[in-house]
């Protein structure tokens, strides 16, 4: 199954052009499948010999281990990519995780800062957000970036001139999206201090990165997720943002003000119009809570 495994990341990899976080997830489900058919003292069954039932006792082990549904249903998901692919490989004659049922998951509508909020947010007082994290904020915003995307970006995929990114998402899919005045205001001021990072010494400089961090390597997911968390703690104690909430409210405040659903279908870089129909509902919502608190007939 090793063998197996490493011809899967190969396929992920370039045949499928799949993102670095997809081949991570996706290998480190597979290996813990592989850990689970061999404990200690027994020998693990063949590829061959792994039949609907052994997938059915995987995924109880991983309800037992208080995994959430989720967590289950994404590493099923990449169970049956690896099986498709084991056949395509004739390593196995058929897809036993095809006959195992996906968790029920609820359908929640992202809650989305309104247009007011946001802005409140977002002109806070420069003493209190930095540059750099001012200018991350509101590219995020102003773009709907996934925050990996965020932080792979390079000077190359910057037009300062245009206000446009180059961006490579999902499935190596380029796309190009405007940036409003906003954003480049802050970028502008970012500048400077991204020349200042620079001059820091450090083993892993990054100097064609747009995002660095205090010692001139590139920004981390994690860091950005601590940057929006931190800031929108100072702005209001209640909210739990991360920065896909700024691409939640990137595309639900686009289709409030009347953008076609298929123009942010292409700004988000979603392959499915029914992955973007999500910000549909969640509109509705803000709309009903406007009309509720103004209407005098409500």
């Amino acid at each position: 199954m090793k063998k197996a495994l490493e011809r899967f990341i190969y396929y992920l990899r370039y045949e499928r052009n799949a993102s670095p976080e997809t081949i991570k997830n996706y290998g480190g489900d597979i290996e813990l499948f592989r850990k689970f058919l061999s404990p200690p003292g027994e020998k693990p069954p063949s590829l061959a010999d792994v039949d609907h039932r052994i997938i059915r006792e995987f995924v109880s082990w991983l309800y037992d281990r208080k995994l959430q549904k989720a967590t289950v249903a994404r590493k099923l998901a990449a169970l049956r990519t690896f099986f498709k692919f084991c056949v395509r490989e004739g390593v196995t004659k058929q897809n036993p995780a095809r006959l195992v049922s996906t968790p029920k998951l609820p359908k929640r509508v992202p809650r989305v800062l309104t247009a007011e909020e946001l802005n409140t947010f977002l002109d806070q007082d420069a003493m209190l957000i930095p540059r750099r994290d001012r200018a991350i904020l509101e590219l995020l915003y102003a773009s709907g970036l996934r925050v990996s995307e965020l932080v792979g970006l390079t000077l190359g995929n910057l037009d300062r001139r245009g206000q446009m990114l180059r961006v490579l998402g999902k499935g190596r899919k380029e796309r190009v999206i405007p940036y409003g005045t906003k954003a480049q205001e802050a970028l502008e001021a970012y500048w400077d201090v991204r020349a200042e990072l620079l001059k820091r010494p450090h083993a892993k400089a990054a100097p064609e990165s747009v995002f660095l961090n205090h010692r001139g390597g590139r920004l981390t997911q994690k860091s950005v997720r601590l940057i929006v968390k931190k800031y929108s703690r100072l702005a209001n104690v209640n909210w739990n943002l991360h920065p896909h909430s700024l691409r939640h409210a990137f595309a639900t405040h686009l289709l409030a003000d009347g953008a076609d659903l298929r123009a942010i279908q292409e700004l988000l870089g979603h392959v499915s119009l029914s992955t973007t129909q999500r910000y549909t509902q969640a509109s509705i919502e803000q709309l009903m809570a406007v009309y509720d608190k103004a209407h005098p007939h409500a």
